[in-house]
């Protein structure tokens, strides 16, 4: 049955107010912090707890969505075995992309990356993290209501899960295997919600690698107009 709620102002309840000159140090702290975020695909088997996932996730479910709809979900995978399928079901689908079903051109953009079908880390990352995108949601008689900014309001969730992973002295893999149906059907999740990508966390190797295009960033002149 749908429930109608209607608007109910609150006060501010968690107002941070800082000085200049600590908002001017907090944010070079966060930016130096920030950039030493690395993505790797070389991971330790190094246990992580489960209770630092779930806070890492609880603080993406803290992200603003459209409509306060929070269509999303995240299924997070320890069990070797359900890594192991996740394993070979991509790199089933990994050995198309890279025998010819990506294009040359998606390909020859991988390159400088180093990519291809191998995807160890799917099994050696002590969790997988799976996003979904919920394409609509249900009320309790099982109707059905829209969801919007989906993809705005996923990406921006799994932007402050990466951050908190990187906050916890995590690594992370973001990975897209296409097409990525086998994600529902490994996990068990419903047909209304799209599998966006695979999240690998754990700490890194400690002969770890990151290619070296990788450091190349686009200076801030380069991503920013002031008006």
């Amino acid at each position: 049955m749908k429930t109608v709620q209607s608007y109910e102002p609150l006060s501010l309840p968690d107002r941070i107010s800082l000085p200049d000159d600590r908002m001017l140090e907090e944010s070079s702290t966060f930016l130096e912090h920030m950039a030493k975020r690395h993505t790797v695909r070389d991971f330790s088997d190094r246990p992580v707890s489960r209770q630092v996932i779930e806070n890492c996730i609880a603080t993406a479910g803290r992200a603003p969505s459209g409509a306060n709809q929070q269509p999303w979900h995240f299924v997070a995978v320890s069990r070797p075995d359900v890594k192991a399928a996740f394993r070979a079901a991509a790199e089933a689908e990994e050995k198309d992309f890279y025998e010819g079903g990506g294009g040359d051109e998606w390909i020859s953009a991988l390159e400088p990356i180093g990519t291809d079908a191998s995807k160890p880390h799917l099994e050696v990352a002590p969790w997988l993290i799976v996003v979904f995108a919920q394409r609509y949601g249900e009320h309790e008689d099982g109707s059905r209501y829209k969801h919007y900014y989906v993809n705005e309001s996923v990406g921006i969730a799994t932007g402050f899960l990466i951050a908190a992973l990187h906050h916890a002295g995590l690594s992370t893999l973001t990975h897209t295997p296409n097409p990525m149906k086998f994600l529902n059907e490994l996990t068990g999740r419903p047909a209304r919600e799209k599998p966006v990508m695979i999240i690998a966390v754990g700490h890194a190797a400690e002969d770890a690698t990151v290619p070296a295009a990788a450091k190349r960033k686009k200076q801030l002149d380069d991503i920013l107009t002031v008006l």
